[in-house]
């Protein structure tokens, strides 16, 4: 005897981006589709909800029909993924859906959430002593809020059962395709992930995409002439010693300094910038490896396959492979 279809509830919180909703969203319907071409009965069923239901704006302008949030309440719903609920990087969740939400979620099998989703969860209180993370640029503000979860920045999802959180935008896709993949086995999910023309599992983290350093080298912030310095001279002598010179204090003195300021050591910061410098190179150019390992100040291309590998847990041939302008040497 089949089983009766999974509801999946989305519960969405105004601002949000479409993407954020359709991703995963379709992720679901792929499978639904793909089944129901073949005959076979529907694994899923979907429904979008609202804190009070009606038309709800996308941050694109498009409106969306949505259920009130209570209608969940005489359903069956096996996963819960909540969409939004932040807003210029700040949380943005009304009292009632914390407080609904709170009381509803031990009812459901999962409960997820979407990039700026994780606040919904975390005003619930279910990220309390979970490991969580959300879009990279919102990491810090989602630990700052709630210190009592582990905020992790550079997953593209994280699961800690029967909390699922997932970063941003596109990382949705993931999610869901993981999500299925967990209700129906791999070939189910690797059919769908076909179907959205997406990789079933992306290599890397969201580090590969965000510029963290970017904003390191900018004047004005602590040793942002120093790091503009740096970036001009990746292939040269960045020592410590090299480095507290340039910053004219003793290597002691500047090494303590920049760790206080920064959160890192120069050394990691050297590797982390020389990292970034490769990563463009390799999206921006056909260049081999062996000479962008030395351009950057790597050396040679093990040092970089190495480091690249460690910081965003793929090779430089894979990550030009899928999102650079050709292949590599």
């Amino acid at each position: 005897m089949s089983q009766p279809p999974r509801l999946i509830a989305f519960l969405i919180v105004p601002p949000f981006v479409l993407l954020d909703l359709a991703g995963p969203l379709d992720a679901f319907h792929a499978v639904i589709r793909n089944f129901g071409e073949t005959g076979q009965t529907e694994p899923y069923r979907t429904i979008v909800v609202s804190e009070h239901g009606g038309p709800v704006e996308t941050g694109s302008g498009i409106t969306l029909h949505t259920e009130p949030m209570r209608v969940l309440d005489a359903m069956q719903v096996d996963t819960l993924i909540a969409v939004g609920g932040a807003v210029a990087h700040r949380p943005a969740v009304p009292a009632e859906v914390s407080e609904w939400l709170r009381a509803y979620a031990p009812r459901v099998r999962r409960v997820c959430s979407v990039c700026v989703g994780a606040f919904i969860l975390g005003s619930a209180g279910l990220l309390d002593g979970r490991r969580a993370t959300t879009h990279w640029l919102d990491t810090a503000m989602l630990q700052t809020c709630f210190p009592a979860a582990i905020v992790e920045s550079d997953p593209i999802y994280v699961r800690q059962d029967p909390v699922w959180t997932s970063a941003g935008i596109t990382a949705g896709i993931d999610l869901g395709l993981a999500l299925v993949e967990d209700d129906c086995g791999k070939d189910v999910a690797l059919h769908a992930a076909r179907r959205l023309v997406v990789f079933l599992k992306r290599a890397g983290g969201q580090s590969q995409f965000s510029p963290p350093l970017q904003a390191q080298v900018a004047a004005g912030t602590p040793f942002g002439d120093l790091h503009a310095w740096m970036s001009a001279r990746l292939d040269g002598d960045l020592s410590v010693v090299r480095l507290a010179e340039q910053a004219n204090m003793s290597p002691r003195t500047f090494a303590r300094s920049y760790l206080a300021r920064t959160g890192s050591t120069p050394a990691k910061a050297v590797e982390r910038m020389r990292l970034e410098a490769a990563r463009f190179a390799l999206l921006d150019s056909e260049a081999p490896l062996k000479r962008i390992a030395a351009r950057v100040g790597f050396g040679d291309e093990q040092n970089l396959r190495r480091a690249f590998q460690r910081q965003y847990g793929v090779t430089p041939a894979a990550y030009r492979e899928r999102f650079g302008v050709g292949e590599s040497a």
